[in-house]
């Protein structure tokens, strides 16, 4: 059984600094300690770092807390989803209302084409998909 919840997780594995920096100025990091459950597909530092230049810099700005918490709610999906779960799915409607499409392509699973490069690591209120491209709401 998983003993930390989502945000723990991530800031315990170690590639996810700039998620959770991210996740503090947004206010979302009690949201994601919340009771859940919750999928969490979730960009790595690496993902980030394919951002143009000084994107991440300036979405961490007090002024642009809401487009950073439309972004980052668009990688959240209430519900606890298993990968045997998302490859059944073709959509899911994330916390920010929008949805992600899903689909399996040669084997790998793609979301809106940001493919996960590891599946269900659990946490204790939910599931977190790790992906390889920071996802961007329309």
């Amino acid at each position: 059984m998983p003993s930390k919840d989502i945000v723990d997780t991530a800031v315990s594995a170690g590639s996810f600094k700039t998620l959770t920096a991210a996740l503090e100025a947004a206010g979302l990091v009690g949201t994601l300690k919340g009771k859940g459950p919750f999928t969490v597909f979730a960009p790595t530092d690496q993902a980030f770092a394919k951002l143009p230049a000084g994107t991440v810099e300036s979405l961490l700005k007090p002024a642009n807390k809401q487009k950073l918490t439309a972004i980052l709610a668009y990688h959240v999906v209430a519900g606890n989803l298993k990968a045997d779960d998302v490859i059944k799915l073709s959509s899911a409607k994330t916390l920010n209302g929008e949805s992600v499409t899903i689909k399996v392509v040669g084997g790998k699973v793609l979301i809106n084409g940001a493919t996960v490069v590891k599946a269900d690591i659990a946490a204790t209120n939910g599931t977190i998909h790790v992906i390889d491209t920071v996802l961007m709401p329309k």
